[in-house]
C-alpha cells in the first residue's frame, strides 16, 4: 500500500511539474502590420505568465476636411508600453497547443503616446495634438509556422489630449478611446 501511495504521489508531482513549465518567452522581437500602420515590438518576460510589450511604430489616419473632396493620409509615430498577462498558457500546454512566441490569450493595459509629429501633410490651419491613451484590452496571439503570427484585440479605455495654446478643440481634452486591432506579423 505504501508503494502505491508513493507511486501515485510521484506521478501527480510529475504532472504538476510539467504544468508549471508553461511560460512566456524570455524575449521575443518582431514586426507587425495591420489596417492602419506598421510596428516593431519586443516582449520581455516579467514572470511566467506576464510579459512587457514595448512597441514603436507608425499609426495611420485617413481624414477629410468635409464629406465631399479628397481624403488625406498621415502617419503619426506611436510609442507603446503594454504589460500583458497570458492567462491560458498552462491550458494550452495540457491540450498540446503551441505557446512559443507567446502564443495565447492575454489581458493587457495598452498605454500609447502619440507625439505631435506628423509624417504627411496637413491642411492649412490644422495641427496635430499629441495624446496618450490607456486602454484595458483582451486579445489573442497565434503562430502560423515558425515565424509568422496573427494577433487581434479589443478594448475600451481613456484618452487625454495635450492641448496647445491658441488651439480650439471641438471636443473635450479627455474621452473614451477604443482599441480594435487585427495584425499579422513576423517574429525573428
Amino acid at each position: 500500500m505504501k508503494q502505491l501511495v508513493f507511486a501515485l504521489t510521484l506521478i501527480f508531482s510529475l504532472f504538476r511539474i510539467s504544468a508549471q513549465d508553461a511560460s512566456v518567452e524570455k524575449s521575443t522581437f518582431g514586426i507587425q502590420t495591420g489596417f492602419l500602420g506598421v510596428w516593431a515590438h519586443n516582449e520581455s518576460k516579467l514572470s511566467n505568465s506576464i510579459a512587457l510589450k514595448s512597441e514603436f511604430g507608425l499609426d495611420a489616419a485617413i481624414f477629410s476636411e468635409n464629406f465631399i473632396g479628397s481624403r488625406n493620409l498621415i502617419m503619426v509615430p506611436a510609442l507603446t508600453l503594454e504589460p500583458r498577462w497570458y492567462y491560458n498558457l498552462n491550458k494550452r500546454v495540457t491540450k498540446k497547443r503551441r505557446i512559443d512566441g507567446n502564443s495565447g490569450n492575454f489581458i493587457s493595459i495598452k498605454t500609447t503616446y502619440h507625439p505631435d509629429l506628423v509624417l504627411g501633410s496637413l491642411p492649412a490651419n490644422t495641427v496635430f495634438i499629441s495624446d496618450i491613451t490607456i486602454i484595458p484590452t483582451w486579445g489573442i496571439r497565434r503562430n502560423v509556422g515558425k515565424h509568422f503570427t496573427y494577433e487581434t484585440g479589443i478594448g475600451i479605455g481613456y484618452y487625454h489630449l495635450f492641448k496647445k495654446d491658441n488651439v480650439f478643440l471641438f471636443e473635450d481634452e479627455n474621452g473614451v478611446a477604443v482599441n480594435l486591432h487585427l495584425r499579422i506579423g513576423y517574429r525573428f
